[in-house]
């Protein structure tokens, strides 16, 4: 059963001066109350208006295939200026942004794992969609695309959902890999994901799946147990123009990502699933200089961290990543779990 949230609160960002992280801080204080599953906010024909803000052509019999609506609860909000002010040494700034979420099927059931490749297609075109569109506004420094799903994991809503935000600044994750990337190429005048690819694809022994030029695999120092990424051999920096310039493409990936879900469904319930692309352009910086070569030292991949209850510490302790499984052995048993589909397709397989 749904738990409807009203919240009152007054949230600010707030700059870490040791980390220059950007947090979230404020009063939050939230009542909650049961919502019949009848009711479902997210659900064609719900009595509750959700601010629709675009929509995919639906199936016979569906107004829509997948849909962006505002979150009900937004964080961000996309009225004002971001203006950065000083407190001392401490600096701060109002929740400018987007928050929406994306609602993956008009059906209630119909989780990623479960649909047809056809409409993880769509789903994943109208992510790009949005990420390009927000792009084009300037105070956007990042669009950061996510799933939270199952017990433990954040989730809000039962009906199948990613989560979008628009933020005027850089996670710090992100962050971490736009330095990494620009120092290798800087080095090597080469693509670190690239190359990380090459010697993947060369060993195979954390290599899960591959299907057309699109690359399932654990990485080498994983973060917890049984992550998993998914890349593409074909460079590109941005996940939107790979999505909504290559076709066919796109449909590989809406079936390797199926694919994947359930191989991880095998081992956990719970995951977290995070879209990681290029930063806007638009929003440069002039002392970061991290859009000078962007399109050439950085790679767009997906990320999914299963949530192992017993394996939890990889998750709390946090000052070095602790994974109690190898990358090759979770490969191998990604590689080797029994999974159905509903719609069985071919792929190709190591």
């Amino acid at each position: 059963m749904e738990r409807a949230i009203i919240s009152f609160w007054h949230m600010e960002l707030r700059k870490d001066p040791l980390t220059r992280s950007w947090v979230l801080t404020g009063d939050d204080i939230q009542e909650t109350a049961p919502r019949p599953a009848a009711q479902c906010r997210l659900c064609p024909g719900s009595p509750t208006r959700l601010q629709q803000i675009s929509s995919r052509p639906g199936p016979p019999g569906f107004p829509w295939s997948t849909r962006p609506v505002v979150h009900p609860n937004a964080i961000y909000h996309i009225e004002g200026s971001p203006d950065r002010r000083g407190e001392g040494l401490y600096d701060h700034m109002p929740t400018i942004g987007a928050h929406e979420l994306l609602v993956e099927n008009p059906k209630h059931d119909r989780d990623l794992w479960v649909a047809d490749e056809s409409e993880i297609e769509q789903f994943l075109i109208l992510t790009a969609q949005r990420i390009q569109d927000l792009k084009g506004d300037a105070r956007f420094r990042y669009i950061s695309v996510f799933k939270n799903y199952g017990p433990g994991s954040g989730q809000e809503l039962e009906h199948p959902h990613s989560e979008l935000t628009a933020t005027t600044f850089i996670p710090r994750r992100a962050l971490y890999e736009l330095r990494a990337c620009l120092d290798y190429f800087n080095q090597k005048e080469r693509c670190v994901f690239c190359d990380m690819v090459a010697q993947e694809r060369s060993q195979g022994q954390r290599l899960v799946e591959m299907r057309g030029d699109l690359l399932c695999l654990c990485p080498y120092a994983t973060r917890a147990p049984y992550e998993t990424w998914l890349v593409s051999s074909t460079h590109d920096a941005s996940y939107e123009h790979f999505t909504l310039s290559h076709g066919n493409r796109t449909r590989d990936l809406a079936g390797l990502l199926k694919r994947t879900l359930l191989r991880i469904r095998t081992i956990a319930e719970s995951f977290h699933l995070v879209i990681h692309t290029s930063p806007n352009k638009f929003h440069a910086s002039a002392s970061l200089g991290y859009w000078k070569t962007l399109d050439d030292d950085y790679h767009w991949h997906i990320e999914i961290l299963p949530i192992l209850a017993s394996k939890s510490k990889s998750y709390t302790f946090k000052e070095v990543y602790y994974s109690p499984v190898s990358p090759e052995s979770a490969a191998r048993r990604l590689r080797e779990a029994s999974i159905e589909l509903s719609s069985p397709t071919q792929a190709a397989k190591m």
